[in-house]
């Protein structure tokens, strides 16, 4: 299902292989063990680089591709990595690296012709996550790979924002509950069997009136914290580095929830994370987003200082802690990447039932997965749609009973990271 989390962070998919060989794929547990085994070691790589390349089979070496793909760090990984590889995984690198600084490139001029229109319009926005990381400096030139542009805007100025993404040959894609997707008139949908980054795939923007996730089924609002009191026509920063900071880990919290979680998000945290001071902590610490203290932002820092100690202060974490519902606090403290992000192949009965605060919560979190709504229903098919080449997996093809069944007994993939992972195996050698 294609929901507000899980659209941010979607890898690109692409086509089953035409050649009976190449659509044999190995069986799904060994798939499984290898996405495990490159996640964990690119993650500790990207944090503390070593001198020497891993010993990996051919599979692994393609599976390190998607896991570096889905993930999002391709480009870093070309900067920071100490060690070669073999020449097919040094030339991945090095392309992955070539169409990001395309893509920032285009994405750069695009904002600058969104914030020269709405300040002749009268529109004050604000350059949400990507956008606010390059503006302060926290990434070079294509290092950090940007989806699309996320733009919030007040509710009165939905409006106007769509004519203005109009007159610069915009129109809109599709609407979701909290956002509107917007895309260049003439493009069209990228072929399938793209691994990761591509200079020619189109830049959308996604207009939002809501900075919020369903945790698990409960909303978590945060808008007032994000647009700035004193807005002025044009694009705006977050109000403060401590705001930023909140979006970063309400965003990487749904996406944790979904199990749609890539590590540029736990860099895009650790980055910000050393350059805040005692009094940017202190406003994070205290903030109460609907009358309550972020209890939801403990799980995201915790990965964060897993995968990048000391750069989270220890009493940040313990104060953060206190906050977290029990049942997330003890899963948290178990929890590596793997089992809550992209990388994770299997479909779960319940996944992100640990969010819940209550068992009343979970119980209707459960209850929604058996029994979904129509718009619910509505949304997955709609979602469904959106994926690159989703028919070559029959998935969203079987009756919501079916998929029940099989969720809840067999361990089916995802049709996601099986797209992804099919379309490593099928690059050259």
């Amino acid at each position: 299902m294609r929901t507000h989390e899980q659209k941010k962070t979607r890898p690109l998919g692409a086509r089953e292989p035409s050649t009976p060989s190449a659509r044999a794929l190995p069986p799904l547990m060994t798939i499984a063990a290898a996405l495990r085994k490159t996640t964990e070691f690119l993650a500790r790589e990207l944090v503390a680089p070593t001198a020497h390349p891993p010993v990996w089979t051919d599979f692994e070496w393609r599976i390190a591709r998607a896991a570096a793909a889905m993930h999002g760090v391709s480009p870093l990984l070309r900067a920071r990595l100490r060690w070669a590889g073999p020449e097919s995984w040094r030339q991945f690198l090095g392309e992955q690296r070539e169409h990001a600084v395309g893509r920032h490139l285009q994405i750069v001029r695009l904002l600058a012709t969104i914030d020269s229109e709405a300040r002749g319009r009268g529109i004050p926005l604000v350059a949400l996550k990507g956008a606010a990381l390059y503006a302060r400096s926290l990434y070079a030139a294509g290092e950090r790979p940007m989806g699309d542009i996320d733009l919030l805007v007040a509710p009165n100025a939905v409006e106007a924002t769509a004519q203005l993404l109009a007159s610069s040959g915009y129109a809109i894609d599709y609407t979701h509950l909290r956002h509107q997707v917007f895309r260049p008139a003439n493009s069209t949908i990228p072929p399938a069997g793209r691994l990761g980054e591509h200079v020619d795939n189109p830049i959308k923007v996604e207009v939002h009136t809501r900075i919020a996730e369903r945790l698990p089924v409960l909303g978590t609002d945060i808008t007032p914290l994000i647009f700035p009191g004193s807005a002025q026509a044009g694009l705006n920063e977050y109000p403060s580095a401590a705001s930023l900071m909140m979006h970063l880990l309400l965003h990487a919290a749904g996406n944790m929830r979904t199990r749609a979680l890539r590590l540029i998000q736990l860099h895009d945290i650790a980055l910000l994370a050393a350059q805040l001071r005692q009094d940017d902590w202190e406003e994070l610490l205290t903030a109460r987003p609907e009358d309550r203290g972020p209890w939801w932002a403990f799980a995201p820092m915790m990965l964060t200082a897993r995968y990048y100690p000391g750069v989270i202060p220890p009493g940040v974490l313990a104060q953060l802690r206190t906050q977290c519902p029990t049942l997330l606090r003890k899963h948290t403290h178990r929890q590596g990447l793997v089992g809550v992000s992209w990388s994770n192949i299997l479909i779960e009965a319940f996944p992100g039932v640990e969010w819940s605060r209550t068992p009343g919560e979970a119980l209707r979190f459960m209850r929604s997965r058996i029994w979904p709504s129509r718009d619910a229903l509505r949304e997955l098919n709609e979602g469904a749609a959106l994926i690159p080449d989703v028919s070559a997996v029959p998935w969203y093809g079987l009756s919501h009973g079916k998929r029940i069944l099989r969720w809840m007994f067999t361990r089916p993939p995802r049709v996601q990271t099986l797209l992804i992972v099919r379309a490593a195996l099928s690059q050259p050698h």
